[in-house]
């Protein structure tokens, strides 16, 4: 079962200008919902549900119950438009899904256990997170909220790359399917830098040489 559910109804009066008014009244969103044997079908949405449920992450990884005008459909969110300084959202795009077809998607990868991991808390280590987010492949009922990776145990210097993550029963990372070479780092821990530890050195010994041809002179 989803965790989201939105009503929406058919919206037949289309066009920017039929958008802004839509905004204008403030109570739905514009979006489109297409994908499978159905034609695409411009929709507007239920605006206090839809931006509830937008602040939650886990809204952008899952399948969604999109109810238009009394009949479900489950969906996912595909892309979604924002207004560029007002905190509005001003078009979505929802993908319809099959139960039984394999869906992409790109789900959020929580790193866990830096509060333990030795090597930044005795050695200086300092995390580096390379890929906030995972493409994964996988049935709509396999499909993972998120990714977690425990870094607990890691010690300095590592990096951990895609091959390195633990996934769930069913879910196949994208880029592995591509090969070896695709195999990319998701986050490593590495000495923290001391910044104008070299500089300051440098600075003392450019001193130092001067002071040595003022005494000469």
């Amino acid at each position: 079962m989803s965790d989201f559910t939105l009503s929406a109804s058919v919206r037949n009066d289309l066009g920017k200008g039929a958008s802004r008014r839509l905004r204008r009244v403030n109570l739905e969103v514009p979006a489109i919902v297409y994908g499978g044997e159905q034609a695409p079908q411009p929709i507007s949405v239920e605006k206090a549900a839809f931006y509830k449920a937008v602040e939650h992450e886990s809204f952008f990884s899952s399948v969604i119950d999109l109810v238009i005008d009394g009949k479900s459909e489950q969906v996912v969110v595909r892309d979604m438009q924002r207004h560029p300084f007002k905190p509005l959202i001003t078009h979505a795009d929802f993908l319809r899904i099959d139960a039984t077809h394999e869906i992409t998607m790109n789900v959020p990868l929580h790193v866990v256990g830096d509060e333990e991991c030795l090597a930044i808390k005795d050695h200086d280590g300092e995390l580096h997170v390379l890929a906030n987010e995972i493409s994964v492949s996988c049935l709509p009922k396999d499909l993972p909220d998120y990714l977690e990776v425990d870094i607990s145990e890691v010690e300095l210097g590592t990096t951990l790359h895609l091959s390195d993550l633990k996934v769930p029963t069913g879910v196949t990372l994208v880029d592995l399917t591509h090969g070896e070479d695709h195999d990319k780092a998701v986050l490593s821990v590495t000495k923290a830098k001391v910044r104008g530890g070299d500089d300051e050195d440098e600075g003392e010994a450019a001193e130092g040489k001067e002071g040595e041809q003022d005494d000469e002179a």
